[in-house]
């Protein structure tokens, strides 16, 4: 079932215990995940929680996402609960510090970059990066839902951040790797190989290396991987302190049973390995910048227009945002996550593929409300009528199709399911128009309702 090379090699890792690894891994995945308490207070029917997560859950077994319309909500997000331990990092190396900038390099589905956004809260804000375009939108749909607007996604080279030296607080680098910590799933067995781990590890280097002037003195560089591969792990982080001015952080793990501590030649890790703990494989390391030549960062030349007073009054009437990080792109409100002058020194330097949240649009004397105010915890909700509709109801408007609603009023309505924002409908009077994203729209087929095996809830 696993390599004989992957096989041969942790039974020499002293850390690690094989058989013990070897049949946790051919076990079935936990499923996990994390709630939203911004739009969500209840947690699943006969679930565990997640030890390192107050926030998370173990599920007894695997629903159906795409047909809950809570998931598309963003009350909830599918995250391995390995990965959840991003949170207590954070806990323990920044805590109540504010006006924080945070990247997420490698931010792609978005697990990680929704919980850093979560715990960022009003204090700061986060670049989530992605430098392949197409996991870069995914990242921004899945930013969108969760619905905290504290954030900018980018797509860029790790190289790119280079130009804004000492800019960041906290970075987070789950870089990509050789895969084994997700060896329950036989296509990530297939593609491993020696000759791709000793790649992965020449590439996080190059990663950490090209990633780490943009940290400031003093601040927190996570590092993990989903891999055991020491020369991907313990040994990278080795050899960046020894190329930079940086020291590891040893955290307090007494309230973790089965989470691993790694010491390497002066250095601190935590090696999470099925069997021990319930979760997929990870390796996660915390790095703090001891010194360094910061300069000040290129500002580039980027013209954005300013709203006016009316825009203002619309920015107010819509939403809950701060008027003074509101900007007028081609017409369309936007409310940026921080000040301006941080936006252009981010615009002057890096390819912005989302902004912040988009308010709403102008179209000559028309207003369109964006589906990513809907999604905002900014959102004015009383500014147009409610329609919550049943689960039926909510399936057929995610899947973009036409709703009856005989007797309803024109205009836009607001679209709720249990309370919660789905989106917007508007009532031109002779139909009503669906405004759900196209490129969201639920695709599957749904034919036999008894097949909908979704979360309950208490």
């Amino acid at each position: 079932m696993f390599p004989e090379a992957f096989r041969q090699r942790i039974r020499k890792q002293e850390y690690i215990n094989a058989d013990e690894l070897l049949h946790g891994l051919a076990c079935p995945s936990p499923v996990t995940v994390r709630i939203n308490r911004k739009k969500w207070n209840k947690i699943p029917e006969n679930s565990d929680p997640v030890k390192w997560c107050s926030d998370g859950f173990y599920l007894e077994k695997r629903p159906s996402f795409t047909l809950d319309p809570l998931f598309h909500a963003g009350c909830y997000y599918p995250q391995e609960a390995s990965g959840m331990f991003v949170g207590e990092v954070y806990r323990q190396t920044i805590g109540e510090a504010r006006d924080l900038r945070i990247l997420d390099l490698c931010g792609a589905p978005g697990g990680k970059a929704t919980h850093l956004s979560t715990l960022i809260g009003d204090n700061g804000y986060l670049v989530a990066n992605e430098v392949i375009r197409s996991r870069a939108v995914i990242l921004a749909e899945n930013l969108i839902k969760w619905g905290s607007s504290n954030f900018i996604v980018t797509q860029n080279d790790p190289s790119a951040f280079s130009r804004l030296p000492g800019f960041f607080d906290m970075i987070l680098a789950d870089a990509p790797c050789s895969g084994e910590g997700m060896f329950r799933d036989q296509i990530a067995v297939n593609e491993w190989s020696e000759e791709n781990a000793a790649l992965c590890s020449d590439r996080q280097k190059r990663i950490l290396a090209d990633v780490w002037p943009a940290l400031k003195n003093g601040g927190i560089l996570i590092y993990s991987t989903c891999t055991f591969n020491p020369d991907e792990n313990e040994k990278n982080v080795k050899w960046i302190t020894e190329q930079e001015e940086a020291e590891t952080v040893r955290l307090d793990i007494s309230d973790y049973d089965g989470v691993t501590e790694i010491i390497h030649n002066g250095v601190y890790g935590y090696g999470f390995y099925p069997g021990k703990i319930r979760g997929e494989g990870l390796f996660i390391s915390v790095l703090r910048k001891t010194g360094g030549i910061e300069r000040m960062p290129y500002k580039g030349n980027v013209k954005v227009r300013m709203p006016g007073k009316n825009e203002i009054n619309i920015v107010s009437e819509l939403s809950h945002f701060s008027h003074d990080r509101i900007i007028n792109v081609n017409d369309r409100l936007i409310s940026i996550p921080c000040s301006f002058n941080d936006y252009l020194l981010l615009s002057g330097s890096l390819k912005i593929i989302k902004p912040g949240t988009l308010i709403c649009t102008r179209k000559k004397k028309n207003l369109i409300p964006s589906h990513e105010l809907a999604m905002s915890a900014y959102m004015n909700n009383s500014v147009y009528p409610n329609l919550d509709l049943g689960i039926d109801e909510a399936l057929s408007f995610l899947r973009r199709e036409s709703i009856s609603l005989p007797g309803s009023s024109k205009g836009w309505i607001l679209v709720c399911y249990n309370g919660v924002n789905l989106g917007f409908m508007n009532n031109i009077g002779s139909r009503i128009n669906n405004y759900y994203p196209v490129e969201w729209r639920i695709r599957m087929n749904i034919n036999d309702k008894g097949e909908r095996n979704i979360i309950n809830w208490k």
